[in-house]
C-alpha cells in the first residue's frame, strides 16, 4: 500500500489593506514620474544643445552626497522592518530613527544644492524641468519624512509588533520607491547631461 502524502499547509501571504495601499499609491506616483521623464527625455532629444546655453554644468559632488544618503536611508529602514519582523523592538525604532534624520540631511542639503546652482526655474525648459522634477521628489521626500515620524510615534509606543507592522512596511515600500526616482533624476540630471 502506497502512502499518501498531505500537502503541508502554506503561511497565508496575503498583503494588508495599508501595504495594498501602499503599492497602488507607489503605483500611480511612478505613472506620474514617468510622464515626467518621458517629457524631459522627448525635449532633450529635440533639442540642438543640452543642456542649453547658459546653464552651467551640474556639479556631481552634493548630488552624490546626497544620493548616498538616500541609498543608506533604504538600507537603514529595511533593517528597521526586518528588526520589527524578528521581534526587536528596540532597533527596529532606533533604525527608523535613523532612517528620519538621513531624510531631513537630504532635504537640508538638497536646499543648499539648490541655494549654489546657477540657474532658476525661469532660465529656460531646462531649468523648468529640473527645478519641478526635483522640487517634485523634494516634496515626495518631505512627506515620507512626516510618514515615518508617525510610523516612529507608534514604534516609540509599543504599538508596532512582529504581528502588526504594516504601517512600517508600507513606510519602507514608499522610502524605497522615493530612494529609486532619486536615483533616476541624479542619473538623469548630473551623469546624462
Amino acid at each position: 500500500m502506497s502512502a499518501v502524502t498531505v500537502p503541508k499547509e502554506r503561511a497565508s501571504r496575503e498583503m494588508s489593506g495599508p501595504v495594498l495601499g501602499m503599492v497602488l499609491f507607489v503605483a500611480s506616483e511612478a505613472m506620474f514620474f514617468a510622464a515626467f521623464f518621458g517629457g524631459y527625455f522627448t525635449i532633450r532629444a529635440n533639442a540642438e544643445v543640452w543642456p542649453p546655453r547658459g546653464i552651467p554644468h551640474l556639479e556631481i559632488g552634493i548630488a552624490t552626497v546626497l544620493t548616498v544618503i538616500l541609498v543608506t536611508s533604504s538600507v537603514v529602514i529595511q533593517l528597521s522592518l526586518r528588526s520589527i519582523r524578528n521581534g526587536d523592538d528596540r532597533r527596529a525604532v532606533v533604525f527608523l530613527g535613523l532612517t528620519i534624520a538621513l531624510g531631513v540631511v537630504f532635504l537640508i542639503l538638497q536646499a543648499y544644492d539648490y541655494s549654489q546652482l546657477g540657474f532658476g526655474v525661469k532660465d529656460g525648459t531646462f531649468g523648468t524641468l529640473f527645478y519641478v522634477m526635483t522640487g517634485i521628489h523634494m516634496a515626495h521626500v518631505f512627506g515620507g519624512v512626516v510618514f515615518l515620524v508617525l510610523v516612529f510615534g507608534q514604534a516609540a509606543r509599543g504599538r508596532l509588533s512582529a504581528a502588526n507592522h504594516d504601517s512600517l512596511a508600507a513606510g519602507a515600500i514608499y522610502w524605497d520607491f522615493v530612494d529609486v526616482v532619486w536615483i533616476l533624476l541624479f542619473t538623469t540630471f548630473y551623469l546624462l547631461t
